[in-house]
């Protein structure tokens, strides 16, 4: 017993030793790389339609007679330098673009901040016959965090850009408050859309309080500085406050739809519900049952397709910090999930 518990405390120290020095690589490996990045690009520009030909030329490298492959090598060279010499210029010459980003939303629509300088980049650069096309992916969230996202669409419309929107998966309240802006909006027939509708709930603890004799002091200035708490007791007055600001937000959501998609029913769209994609396009929420990749790799035959992410770099406790909210939601959806037998 003596043997063993020496040698479990042995593993221990063994085991703090392993842990503050893995702690500490990584403290040091993520100063480095912050100093090498400091200062540097943090915009990264990726040409998709060279990585589309790719994806195609590898199975062409394996199905094809050799002599076609010497054909198909000869005729690469000849469109790299026909694409070299017609290189887009400023004055509007050249073959178009595609400007390809990326918005994954979340409650709090973060995405928005390497969106805006997406959107300020490429706003430099297009000319007139170029489109940016939008990979849209939210089910929704803040109020004031999607209409910040829908106004830098905004900004690719009033600069005299086509806008495309394609939903792959899910644009739902917030998600479908940005799509909406775009001149085009394509759908996968099985993507979630619409949910033109606010929603806002909270509990409240007064009760709680009150049973276990906590006594809580809430002092404003303004009627309705608040209007429902967590812990105060809320009123009717409150309430209907509350609710009249809810039907508020509607109301501009819904006008602001209108405004974007002017021959939409809004008495019949603007209900909180959703669709899938196929009856989205018949009630005229989107306009082609189409998915991204389908879009791209049609699009990729005429124009340049260039990809373009602004890269927000998180430092060690935050990137600990995401890991560990990922594990958390992992284990909840695994608690929550019903299983299989």
């Amino acid at each position: 017993m003596e043997f063993l518990a020496d040698y479990g405390l042995f593993l221990a120290k063994s085991l703090t030793w392993v842990v503050a020095i893995v702690v500490v690589v990584a403290t040091v490996l993520s100063m480095a790389r912050a100093a090498r990045e400091h200062g540097g690009r943090k915009l990264q520009v990726r040409d998709l339609g060279e990585e589309l030909r790719d994806l195609g030329d590898a199975i062409r490298e394996q199905v094809l007679p050799p002599q076609e492959l010497k054909q198909l090598g000869k005729q690469r060279k000849a469109e790299a330098k026909a694409l070299h010499k017609a290189k887009p210029g400023a004055d509007g010459t050249g073959k178009p673009r595609v400007y390809v980003l990326d918005f994954e939303g979340d409650l709090q629509a973060h995405a928005v901040a390497g969106l805006r300088h997406e959107i300020s980049a490429v706003l430099q650069v297009a000319r007139q016959q170029d489109e940016v096309l939008l990979r849209l992916e939210s089910a929704g969230g803040l109020v004031h965090a999607y209409g910040l996202a829908a106004s830098q669409l905004v900004r690719v419309r009033d600069a005299g850009l086509r806008l495309t929107v394609a939903i792959d998966k899910v644009a739902a309240s917030g998600g479908y408050l940005m799509a909406c802006v775009a001149d085009r909006i394509l759908a996968a027939p099985f993507a979630v859309v619409g949910s033109i509708g606010v929603v806002a709930q909270l509990p409240n603890f007064n009760r709680l309080l009150k049973k276990n004799e906590i006594d809580l002091e809430l002092h404003t200035a303004g009627e309705y500085k608040r209007t429902l708490t967590l812990f105060g007791e809320n009123t009717e007055a409150g309430r209907a406050k509350f609710r009249e600001d809810l039907e508020d937000t509607h109301a501009l959501f819904k006008d602001f739809v209108q405004a974007h998609r002017p021959a939409l029913d809004l008495t019949r769209v603007g209900t909180g519900e959703h669709w899938f994609g196929t009856r989205a396009k018949e009630l005229q929420l989107v306009d082609t049952l189409r998915t991204s990749d389908d879009y791209l790799l049609s699009r990729a035959a005429e124009a340049e397709v260039i990809e373009v992410k602004y890269r927000v770099r998180k430092s060690l406790p935050e990137r600990l910090g995401v890991g560990l909210a990922a594990l958390a939601t992992a284990f909840g959806r695994k608690a929550l999930t019903p299983q299989a037998p």
